[in-house]
């Protein structure tokens, strides 16, 4: 397959028909030689053809040339094409106070709409992959050509002809792919944020409160070093993953305050070259006023080019919450193993056969889907992290790989949480009777005699007792160390859940 793309790529330069082929493939990311009608378009090294039924132009095709990279998975993520929608609507009503005109702004933010509800990018209108320039600057062209063609259609004008709309003149007027793109990264992320991941967080956090509450009189043998320990409740175990979730959301949301600053009217390297005024502000406003969430401009732009350490502040806090996530549901899943020869503290939904040899058995697949989400979020920080690092005096170049990873964390954190929460947190049970049983074989309730006969002889109970698999109140008694009344009076697992 790879030979094939590459022998394609080759005679590009020499065939139209070739070219339009190409342009299909990096579509549909399908071999095909179906032909296809074409319109010649222009960009400043020349013609080429573009395809009749798409609203992308010659840089949109220039970059489906020179980055046949991956399929359409490595497409520019959804939530950043809407992003650039919004913000290109923002402008051009901003805009139109600058000297754009009224009518071609109308046409522009009604394209724009298009953009935002989804439509465009269904079409197929943004083919473009993460994997090319790292400012973006392909993809804001792309946005750039489809919403210009898409108002001069409203406008009954000729697709391709840049008249009476031009992608660069009008669409992008006091823009550069160096704001505008990072404008959208921040777009994207903090609507992301808000819409898919804190809904699916805080509802899980929400089931293991009750399940908390729920558990609370619950007593157990607690666990260190996977060790027996002293008691404590099944609801004091759970309050642990209830106040992880709970630090998590509020470290998402500590991040905000740098990821509302917005890149828009930096322009190429900071400086604000041929933009107005005003400019910033009023677009930081107008698509506050779009979103709903309190965007501002940033205050030195020079930052919010040349660095993203807002994203990766941002991944740091995902990757927080999947560490969160990883322990507290191999704890989950290791309280229900089971369900005869493991703790089996836990009762887990049982949701589909889980062997295709092994006839009744059930696995705990919720647990096993979010750990494998954890560990991919874990990565991402990895790619993320190394992607900040690398930003080169005024401009970092690796923004669609870092957006792109961040928004895949968020999704899988959000949704994987909402499946986890759904199939498996809100049914959990606590299997009371094996909880007494494993309780009361444990040798760690020997902790309350120290206050009474001290460490050494409470040890020499627990180390008998375990040496000649007796209990610990026969052999406390064995020993002489205590009577039958005083050690029903000291160990008491109820008396052992917090200080006196």
């Amino acid at each position: 397959m790879a030979s094939s793309l590459f022998k394609l790529s080759a005679v590009v330069a020499n065939s139209s028909k070739n070219l339009r082929c190409v342009v299909r493939l990096m579509e549909k990311r399908v071999f095909s030689t179906t032909n296809v009608t074409a319109r010649k378009e222009k960009d400043t090294m020349g013609e080429l053809d573009v395809p009749d039924d798409k609203l992308y132009g010659a840089q949109t095709v220039r970059s489906i040339m020179n980055f046949p990279i991956g399929g359409i998975e490595e497409r520019m993520p959804y939530p950043v094409i809407i992003a650039m929608g919004i913000l290109k609507k923002a402008a051009a009503k901003v805009n139109v106070e600058y000297g754009l005109d009224k009518k071609l702004a109308d046409a522009i933010i009604q394209a724009c709409d298009d953009v935002i509800s989804g439509k465009l990018y269904r079409e197929g209108h943004f083919p473009l992959v993460i994997w090319q320039t790292g400012s973006g600057t392909q993809s804001n062209m792309n946005t750039n050509e489809v919403i210009a063609n898409r108002a001069i259609q409203i406008l009954g004008g000729k697709l391709g002809s840049k008249d009476p709309v031009h992608p660069n003149d009008h669409v992008n007027k006091s823009q550069s792919s160096n704001d505008t793109y990072p404008t959208a990264m921040h777009i994207a992320v903090a609507m992301e944020l808000r819409d898919r991941l804190m809904p699916g967080l805080v509802a899980l956090r929400d089931t293991l409160d009750g399940k908390a509450k729920e558990f609370d009189k619950i007593i157990k043998i607690g666990r260190t070093h996977l060790m027996d320990a002293v008691p404590l409740t099944l609801g004091q175990e759970f309050s642990a993953y209830v106040t992880q979730l709970t630090f998590g959301i509020e470290r998402v949301c500590s991040t905000l305050p740098r990821l509302h600053y917005l890149a828009l009217g930096g322009t190429a390297v900071g400086t604000g070259l041929n933009t107005r005024i005003g400019f910033a502000e009023k677009c930081a406003k107008e698509i506050s006023n779009l979103t709903g969430i309190p965007f501002e401009s940033a205050p030195n732009k020079f930052e919010a080019l040349a660095s993203h350490d807002a994203m990766v502040e941002v991944h740091g806090a995902l990757n927080t919450i999947a560490v969160s996530l990883m322990k507290i549901v191999n704890d989950i899943r290791l309280l229900a193993s089971g369900p005869r020869c493991g703790l089996a503290e836990l009762l887990l939904p049982e949701n589909e056969p889980g062997s295709s040899i092994m006839p009744g058995k059930v696995n705990p697949t919720q647990c096993e889907a979010l750990t494998m989400i954890a560990a991919q979020v874990m990565g991402n920080h990895v790619a993320c992290t190394i992607g900040g690092s690398n930003g080169h005096f005024e401009l970092n170049v690796f923004k669609p790989m870092m957006v792109a990873n961040v928004l895949r964390s968020i999704r899988l954190i959000g949704d994987g949480c909402q499946a986890f929460n759904k199939n498996c947190a809100v049914g959990i049970k606590a299997n009371t009777g094996q909880i007494e049983k494993i309780m009361k074989e444990s040798l760690m309730l020997v902790t309350a005699l120290n206050p009474h006969i001290g460490y050494d002889k409470a040890a020499l109970i627990a180390k008998t007792a375990h040496k000649e698999g007796g209990t610990l109140k026969d052999t406390a008694i064995k020993l002489k160390i205590l009577t039958a009344e005083q050690f029903d009076q000291w160990v008491r697992p109820e008396d052992m859940l917090g200080p006196k």
